[in-house]
């Protein structure tokens, strides 16, 4: 897949994320995890989306900018990969608001395995 080809994905992947968290925000489904975010949801969903948008937009051009350096590269990889994270929590969410509740107890697990696997080795 090509830079820009990637570059458009993220920030596609995000527009989709910030429409779905206005939704379940809005619904009392979920909250807002991002404190920041959640003050701007506090003051309207427009200065959310906003800044949602400008700052995935200004990830998703500085990425495809310098897509020449392996850093980046690895940096797209990163943030295309927990953004189809994000997306696989939102369907979960889905799922369990029509009363399927198997995928979000399969999130939560996977979630809290890193955490488990720490206090395992501390």
């Amino acid at each position: 897949m090509s830079a820009l080809a990637k570059s458009l994905l993220l920030f596609v992947l995000n527009w989709i994320d910030a429409q779905l968290t206005l939704f379940w925000v809005r619904s009392n489904i979920a909250s807002e995890g991002n404190d920041l975010m959640n003050q701007l949801l506090k003051i309207g969903d427009g200065p959310f989306l906003l800044v949602k948008l400008a700052i995935g937009g200004f990830a998703a051009y500085t990425l495809y900018r310098c897509a020449h350096l392996p850093l980046a590269r690895r940096g797209m990889q990163l943030v295309l990969t927990i953004y189809v994270a994000l997306m696989v929590v939102h369907a979960a969410t889905g799922m369990s608001v029509l009363g399927w509740s198997e995928p979000l107890a399969m999130v939560t697990y996977v979630t809290n395995m890193p955490y488990t696997l720490i206090t395992l080795f501390s």
